[in-house]
């Protein structure tokens, strides 16, 4: 599955050679991305791998680590936390707070409401605390995640995203981070779209202004340094008509909060206006079925790794053309995930769009002696 989607990925470069790629509004943001999701290919972007003060755009990964030690049993929604001197020093930053104390134990799930729909950095330390066991010790957690994933412009200091010396992201790697959050803990992804939350009497509004405007939009973060400027990550998913799709925009660098939202508005609604999503292959479903030598079953059934989607420009999907290339002769014994082939997608004109490996959807056990030495016979004769 991870070579499937590397292959899939590899189609968002191919998508550039089309001979009318839509051109990209005009957006008044230092750097931005635009990625479907559905296709994981990038459908806009300027300036994404630049090093960049990524503000409190830092706590998508602050969270994802929190997430993931929920899941692995090591904290769960109801525990309590005590809140350290270090973390009711925050106060003094001048950054956003869930404004907690010393003399509180506010649970997990009220810390995660902190972090992420009041931006607090004071429940960011509670809950690296408690995850990690040290500030330090979380900060290197997210270090370590962001190269397993293969960020190369991204580099933790802290857990908030106040400015500091070496701490940087960029547009596609912070994209990346809201990406495995949406995919890998939808249940908590939920909590991007909380509008407002109230602890200790102070209710605090979600900066997300997109949430109050456009109801496709369900998460998910914002920023603000004076060094990084207005941030936003806002994902969106909307019907159509292959399905549901999602898309993820980040607009770093933007003069305003009223900035921030107006040109992620832009960005996603080009996005789905401008582009089209594909469904190639079904998840689970053949593609073909072909013949198989000395099995005891006279045929195997072959089709993708998982369901495909590729992001064509408007107009383009059903001018797509797809070849096969396989084994021949294809012989027993066969696994299933076995890949035996590729399945090449590329324009009318040729132009390369997607190759993901052809597999073995069933196995396909080698048959007994009689039946092996047959195809054998019939092999050598044709």
């Amino acid at each position: 599955m991870k070579r499937f989607l590397a292959f899939c990925l590899a189609a968002a470069t191919a998508l550039t050679t089309f001979a009318q790629t839509p051109q990209p509004p005009e957006i008044a943001a230092r750097n931005y991305i635009l990625m479907d999701l559905n296709s994981q290919q990038v459908l806009a972007e300027r300036e994404a791998d630049a090093h960049t003060d990524p503000a409190s755009l830092t706590k998508l990964m602050t969270a994802y680590l929190v997430f993931a030690a929920i899941r692995d049993k090591k904290l769960s929604l109801e525990q309590t936390l005590p809140v350290s001197q270090r973390a009711w020093a925050e106060r003094k930053g001048g950054g956003s707070l869930m404004f907690i104390d010393t003399t509180m134990s506010p649970r997990v799930d009220d810390l995660l409401k902190g972090v992420i729909v009041q931006s607090g950095n004071d429940a960011s330390v509670v809950l690296a605390e408690a995850v990690g066991g040290s500030l330090d010790a979380f900060v290197g957690m997210m270090n370590k995640q962001a190269q397993a994933w293969g960020l190369k412009n991204t580099q933790f200091r802290n857990v908030t995203g106040l400015t500091e010396a070496g701490h940087y992201s960029s547009a596609r790697d912070v994209a990346v981070v809201a990406s495995k959050i949406i995919n890998d803990f939808p249940e908590f992804y939920t909590l991007y779209s909380v509008r407002q939350f109230t602890y200790n009497k102070i209710k605090q509004d979600n900066r997300n202004l997109l949430l109050g405007r456009d109801p496709s939009v369900d998460g998910m973060k914002t920023g603000y340094t004076d060094a990084a400027g207005y941030c936003l990550v806002a994902s969106a998913v909307r019907d159509m008509p292959n399905g549901k799709r999602r898309l993820v925009s980040v607009v770093l660098g933007t003069s305003s909060r009223e900035a921030r939202a107006a040109e992620s508005q832009k960005l996603l609604n080009w996005g789905f206006q401008a582009w089209d999503a594909v469904r190639l292959f079904e998840a689970g479903k053949p593609i073909v079925t072909v013949p198989v030598w000395k099995g005891k079953l006279p045929e195997a059934q072959l089709g993708a790794p998982g369901a495909l989607f590729v992001t064509v420009p408007k107009g383009e999907g059903d001018k797509l053309k797809t070849q096969i290339e396989r084994t021949d002769p294809l012989l027993a014994p066969l696994t299933q995930g076995q890949q035996v082939g590729q399945i090449k997608v590329s324009t009318a004109g040729g132009t390369p769009v997607a190759t993901v490996p052809l597999v073995v959807m069933q196995p396909v056990e080698l048959a007994g002696i009689i039946g092996r030495t047959w195809d054998a016979l019939r092999l050598w004769i044709k």
